[in-house]
């Protein structure tokens, strides 16, 4: 099996693909594609209607050299015509595989989403040592440090006044 379609049926596992018309035009508009992959026997219009959702979104269109059938047999469909990859990890990775093939239409793409993709993965390991010291943090519960108190001379202690509430009554014992 091709690299290519193997990496394609990984994203599809992991829930990272969109198939089809309509997901992959809602994709492009949400901003959520990354990439967007075209069959080679693809019918025009629906070739047209891909590099248009690509337009929309600022997203790279990439032609592959893999059928309908091809495409679909990876994704778990009978034919795919266009699908968007929304994670950026796979997507370079497909299109670095992609521009090996045809450098031409994707060595430009390929390049900016290796960028976009090692900015992503120090994001995330910026989060993930965030969340860490984080835990660490609240392994470790603050106190306050201890408050300094001087000692009041005897001297200078007033003496406590009590004050009386109500009526005061003195009750005689009885013998």
């Amino acid at each position: 099996m091709d690299s290519v379609l193997h990496l394609l049926g990984i994203a599809r596992k992991a829930g990272r693909i969109e198939v089809g018309e309509e997901p992959v035009g809602a994709a492009a508009r949400a901003r959520q594609a990354k990439v967007i992959l075209t069959a080679a026997d693809g019918a025009d219009n629906s070739l047209r209607r891909a590099a248009h959702f690509g337009e929309a979104g600022k997203v790279p269109v990439l032609p592959t050299p893999y059928t309908k059938g091809e495409l679909g047999g990876a994704v778990g469909r009978s034919a795919c015509t266009m699908l968007a990859l929304t994670d950026i990890g796979l997507a370079a990775a497909i299109a670095e595989k992609l521009a090996q093939v045809n450098p031409s239409a994707c060595a430009a793409a390929a390049e900016e989403l290796k960028v976009a993709a090692g900015k992503a993965l120090q994001r995330q390991k910026e989060q993930r040592a965030h969340e860490k010291k984080l835990q660490r943090k609240a392994q470790k519960p603050w106190t306050p440090p201890p408050r300094e108190t001087k000692p009041v001379p005897k001297a200078q202690k007033e003496p406590k006044k009590f004050a009386l509430k109500g009526k005061l009554t003195i009750k005689k014992q009885r013998p």
